[in-house]
């Protein structure tokens, strides 16, 4: 290899090494953090001891508002006013493929965040991560009152959402 080969490595692997030095390992702990930005529904951003930790809320999964379903900016300003800007509990779970803390939080009035999106009717409980009775139990009295997204006539679930869809394109001549 070349000099100039082997510095380009080097500056390309130094930033990786440095910030998986910073990140702490979560997974399986309670923490307090801030939460500073929402990304989603179900997906936020918290400060914790100076380092940035994005969590995916366990259990749920909300309208995608980047794919704009029905309910995903609703799903969202949810989230918001149940927590942005406050100190929250964060109990983590594992980790998923994007890196994400999968948790359960609380917020500064004690409410389980996850669970309060399905009492609002914001969300789905997410029947392929999660075998809780407690979430099935709150989806099912949220689509019974006719809860937030459970209005619509026929709601579509973000995983069946996310699929890529079939389209048909005319035959050529």
């Amino acid at each position: 290899m070349g000099k100039l080969t082997v510095l380009i490595l080097w500056f390309w692997i130094q930033p990786i090494s440095k910030l998986e030095v910073q990140v702490p390992n979560l997974k399986h702990r309670t923490f307090n953090a801030k939460v500073i930005r929402i990304m989603d529904g179900d997906t936020m951003e918290v400060l914790y001891q100076k380092t940035l930790v994005k969590i995916r809320l366990a259990h749920i999964d909300c309208p995608e508002k980047r794919r704009s379903q029905p309910f995903g900016n609703n799903a969202k300003i949810a989230l918001s006013n149940l927590c942005f800007g406050q100190q929250v509990t964060v109990y983590g779970k594992n980790y998923d493929r994007y890196h994400r803390l999968i948790a359960v939080v609380a917020n500064h009035k004690k409410q389980i965040v996850n669970q309060e999106m399905l009492k609002q009717g914001m969300a789905w409980r997410f029947r392929k991560y999660s075998k809780n009775q407690l979430y099935a139990q709150l989806e099912a009295e949220a689509r019974k009152n006719k809860i937030g997204l459970w209005k619509e006539p026929n709601p579509v679930a973000p995983w069946d959402w996310r699929k890529p869809q079939k389209r048909s394109f005319p035959a050529k001549s």
